[in-house]
């Protein structure tokens, strides 16, 4: 096995790990609600006039996925729609109180992990970091790319 799919494979194990130690404790944390309509309210709380084809790209959804989730969490009233009034046709998305809850909630859970894992963080270099960062940033550029490349679209 070379050192590319060395890494790869590392990656997304080291993913699958962070995914199965954190999975309890957010099930607990957010029961009723799905990893993709967490996720959906934390893109929404993120981003500065979510709408659907920007909850898509940054989500790596389709435009109607987005719109089936988003129409569960307006029904779960953890967001709602509005529009501007100088853009009657374009929907944005914004949180409810409840879903603010909701994202404190999963907000406080990251911290939690960081905190647990700051162990290891703390004996990472500054020219680690920027090299690790660097890669990630370089590797997901390529892939945006080839999605592009190959016709992928959020349609």
């Amino acid at each position: 096995m070379n050192k590319e799919e060395q890494l790869i494979i590392g990656v997304r194990k080291l993913f699958n790990q962070m995914v199965w130690l954190n999975k309890q404790k957010m099930e607990d944390s957010l029961k009723g609600y799905t990893p993709s309509e967490v996720h959906c309210v934390e893109t929404i709380a993120k981003n500065k006039e979510p709408n659907v084809t920007k909850l898509a790209e940054s989500l790596y959804m389709t435009k109607g996925a987005i719109s089936k989730l988003t129409k569960k969490l307006m029904e779960k009233d953890l967001i709602e729609s509005y529009r501007k009034p100088e853009n009657k046709k374009e929907i944005y998305f914004r949180l409810t109180e409840q879903g603010k809850v909701i994202f404190k909630i999963h907000e406080e859970l990251h911290k939690s992990f960081q905190e647990r894992d700051k162990v290891v963080f703390e004996q990472i270099t500054e020219e680690q970091f920027d090299s690790m960062l660097a890669f990630v940033k370089k590797y997901s550029s390529h892939l945006d790319a080839e999605i592009k490349r190959q016709g992928l679209t959020i349609s």
